[in-house]
This record gives C-alpha cells, structure tokens and sequence, in this order.
C-alpha cells in the first residue's frame, strides 16, 4: 500500500523541480530529506514539505515500519498557466506564461 501527498498548483515551473525529483527517486525516506535540507534551490523546499506530509500521512495511516519508508514515485506534473502580458516594440505586446505545477510523492 503506498501513502501518498500532493502539492498543487505549485507557483514554481516543472521543469526546475524536476531534476530535484530525479535526486530523491527510489531513495530511503529519511535519506531524501537529508538531501533535500542542503540544497539551496526553491523547489527543493517544496518537495521536502511535501515528503514531510506523505510520511505524516504513513504515520497516521498506521504505517507498521515507518523509519524504512521508500520514495517509490515521484511526479512532477504541469499545472495551469497564469498568462500576463508585456508591452513591445512598435505597439505590440508579448505574452509571459507563469507556470505552476503539481508535486506528487508517493512512499511505500
């Protein structure tokens, strides 16, 4: 049985969580987050709260081995976009797409 937590609509875009996904994949819990601690991207605290909610959730779950929890699967998907405009040359205007996106971990 897996135990899973979701962060969505993430204000960060995928594509700079997703190499820190990468990191933690398949790794021992606790060991995740001792990685996670030390990086100094944003995304990275995004994702150790996340973890931190899916092994409360294995806590609350009754989870009978807690301290040998293992990050089976870790998903960083694309969310809505916020769509903000910027003035150009000649009276035109360019568009900005602030990407959001959803974290999803789950521990087995």
């Amino acid at each position: 049985m897996g135990y899973l937590a979701t962060h969505r609509f993430a204000r960060i875009s995928p594509r700079k969580v997703r190499p820190l996904a990468d990191l933690i994949r398949g790794k021992d819990a606790n060991e995740a987050l001792e990685l996670l601690r030390y990086m100094p991207q944003r995304g990275a605290r995004m994702l150790e709260k996340v973890l931190r909610s899916a092994m409360a959730n294995a806590e609350d779950l009754r989870c009978p081995h807690v301290n040998r929890l293992q990050v089976v699967d870790v998903r960083i998907d694309g969310g809505p976009m916020f769509k903000r405009w910027r003035p150009r040359a000649r009276g035109m205007a360019s568009i900005i797409l602030k990407r959001t996106s959803h974290i999803r971990i789950e521990l087995e």
